[in-house]
C-alpha cells in the first residue's frame, strides 16, 4: 500500500473502476459454478494456466522486454503461490462450503490485512492511528460476519471462512513480496510471470490430488473456466493496471467495496443463496474500516466541521 494516491476520478475513470468491480465481483460465482463438475485443484489450474497464455500474448504482442535473471523468475515463483496458489486454493475449497456472497465479503479483508503487513515490513507504511482505527473495525467486521457462534463451533463452516481469511492474508504478502522484488518490472510482464510460476506448482499438485486434468463438459462449466481464466484473470489484470494508473491507488479501495454486493446479487439470483444478518452487519463494519483507512470519510468529516 505504498504511496497510496488518491485522485480525483474522472468519469472514464469511475467507469473502468466498475467494470472492474463487476468483472472481479461475478468471479465468485463463476468458480463455484465451475466446482460443480471440477475438482479444486483442477480448477485453480486451469485458471492460472489460461491466464498465464493469455498474458504472454498481449506480452508478445506489446513487445516488451522478456525477463532474463534468473533470480527474477524465482521471485515469479514466490509471487505466485502468494498471490495465486495460496489463495485461489484455499478461497475455492471455500466456496463449496459457504456462499460465494459471503467469500466475496470475508475477501474484503485483503485491505486490512495490507496496512498491517505493510507497516511490518516497511519503515515508510507505520500505523497511524487512522489506520489502527480502520484496522480495527476491519477485523471486528470479519468477526461479525463469520459469528461468534461459528468460530466456538468450528465446524466445516467455520473452517471454510478461516480458510478465506487465510487466503486474504496470503494476498496481503504477496503485495508486500511484489513491492520488494519487482516494483521495477512492467506490471503485465510480472503478472505473466507471476501466472507462470503459479502453473508451474499449480499443475502437477492438481494432477497429484485430483488426478489426469479434469476438461470442462458442459457449455455453463466452460463458460465459467473461461470467464474465471481469461476475463476475472487476465483481462483484470489489464484492467486493474489501468484503474490504476488513471485513478491512484487510494482510489482502488472503492473497487474492495463494490465487489461483494455484485457477488450477493449474482449468488442470489443464479444459486438462491441467502447471507444471515451477521454477513451484512459485518461488511457494514469492513465498508466502515476500509472508509477510514482510505482517509476520504475523515477529509469529509473535517471538511464538514470547517463549515
Amino acid at each position: 500500500m505504498r504511496g497510496m494516491t488518491q485522485q480525483e476520478l474522472s468519469p472514464r475513470a469511475w467507469t473502468e473502476l466498475a467494470a472492474l468491480s463487476l468483472i472481479w465481483g461475478a468471479s465468485f460465482l463463476s468458480i463455484r459454478v465451475a466446482l460443480d463438475e471440477i475438482p479444486v485443484m483442477t480448477s485453480v489450474a486451469h485458471r492460472v494456466v489460461w491466464a498465464a497464455v493469455a498474458l504472454w500474448l498481449v506480452v508478445a504482442l506489446r513487445r516488451l522486454p522478456l525477463p532474463r535473471d534468473p533470480r527474477l523468475w524465482g521471485a515469479f515463483l514466490v509471487m505466485g503461490l502468494l498471490n495465486n496458489v495460496v489463495p485461489f486454493t484455499l478461497m475455492a475449497w471455500a466456496q463449496l462450503h459457504i456462499e460465494t456472497g459471503l467469500t466475496s465479503i470475508l475477501n474484503a479483508a485483503t485491505a486490512i490485512w495490507g496496512v498491517i503487513v505493510a507497516a511490518l515490513v516497511f519503515a515508510d507504511e507505520r500505523l497511524t492511528l487512522r489506520k489502527a482505527l480502520g484496522v480495527a473495525l476491519g477485523f471486528a467486521g470479519v468477526a461479525v460476519a463469520i459469528g461468534v457462534d461459528s468460530l466456538a463451533a468450528l465446524d466445516l463452516r467455520s473452517v471454510a471462512q478461516l480458510a478465506v481469511i487465510l487466503g486474504t492474508l496470503s494476498y496481503a504478502l504477496a503485495g508486500t513480496w511484489a513491492r520488494a522484488r519487482l516494483s521495477e518490472l512492467s506490471p503485465i510482464v510480472a503478472a505473466a510471470g507471476m501466472l507462470t510460476g503459479s502453473a508451474v506448482v499449480m499443475v502437477p499438485l492438481a494432477v497429484a490430488v485430483d488426478g489426469p486434468p479434469a476438461w470442462p463438459r458442459s457449455p455453463v462449466t466452460f463458460a465459467a473456466v473461461a470467464y474465471y481464466a481469461l476475463v476475472s484473470t487476465a483481462l483484470a489484470y489489464l484492467l486493474y493496471y489501468r484503474v490504476l494508473r488513471m485513478a491512484g491507488s487510494g482510489n482502488l479501495l472503492l473497487c474492495t467495496l463494490m465487489i461483494p454486493p455484485v457477488a450477493i446479487l449474482l449468488g442470489a439470483a443464479v444459486r438462491g443463496e441467502a447471507l444471515h444478518a451477521g454477513a451484512f452487519a459485518g461488511f457494514g463494519l469492513l465498508a466502515a474500516g476500509l472508509l477510514i483507512l482510505d482517509g476520504r470519510a475523515v477529509r469529509y468529516l473535517r471538511a464538514r466541521r470547517s463549515t
